[in-house]
């Protein structure tokens, strides 16, 4: 796998680097390529990383394994391509968006705005075999996530960790909750958005807490 690791994350995530398990992980995905389409393209694989450095995070956003239709995923959770139809967990998070805090629905898919301000949005298994979710599950991503989202913990200025879903509250222990928040909720699936996604206002709660840290809030308007 050529896709090298950004230059602010590599120290932090030195140990995982140089782990067997990460060599064999980097094989199963050139071998899965060998085979046929996965998602996103090699070059997206770390873009989470690369486009909120370390330093610059103060939200972190845990989504589960890229979209697996051709030409969604583009290496951050949630986030589409541009001129990609946002898929329905996508559209469920921009209508709350609207509800809580008045955006206007965004003419695009891509979350990168947010992301150049220091949302992370990271998915725990970071590929995907076209048309299969969840097929890269346990082949050794979530080792790495886990180790990117205690990093963040560990070395980041006093953020906001937002888990929705069951699969996203299992990372809270690895968050110290002593010097971070954390916010627990709802998947914005349509299969559980309606069982408290929708109203719980998460964005506003989100700049309340980095506003109560000191921290610059999210502007989460997109074009």
């Amino acid at each position: 796998m050529a896709a090298s690791i950004p230059k602010t994350w590599v120290e932090p995530l030195a140990r995982e680097r140089s782990a067997p398990w990460f060599t064999e992980l980097c094989t199963f995905v050139d071998g899965e390529r060998a085979r046929g389409p996965v998602y996103p393209p090699e070059a997206d694989v770390f873009a989470a990383l690369e486009h909120t450095p370390l330093d610059d995070v103060k939200v972190v956003l845990v989504g589960q394994d890229p979209y697996h239709g051709p030409g969604q995923a583009e290496g951050l959770a949630f986030s589409v391509r541009d001129g990609i139809k946002p898929p329905p967990s996508l559209v469920n998070m921009f209508k709350e968006l609207a509800a809580d805090i008045g955006c206007r629905p965004p003419s695009s898919g891509s979350l990168v705005p947010w992301a150049r301000q220091g949302v992370l949005l990271l998915n725990t298994v970071l590929t995907v075999r076209e048309g299969e979710a969840n097929s890269h599950k346990s082949k050794g991503w979530e080792k790495l996530t886990d180790a990117i989202i205690r990093a963040a913990s560990i070395r980041c200025a006093p953020s906001v960790f937002v888990l929705w879903g069951a699969h996203a509250k299992k990372k809270k222990s690895l968050v110290d909750a002593s010097r971070h928040r954390v916010i627990e909720g709802v998947h914005p699936s349509p299969l559980s958005a309606h069982t408290g996604f929708f109203g719980s206002r998460p964005y506003s709660k989100v700049n309340a807490l980095l506003s109560q840290m000191g921290r610059v809030p999210v502007d989460w308007t997109l074009p």
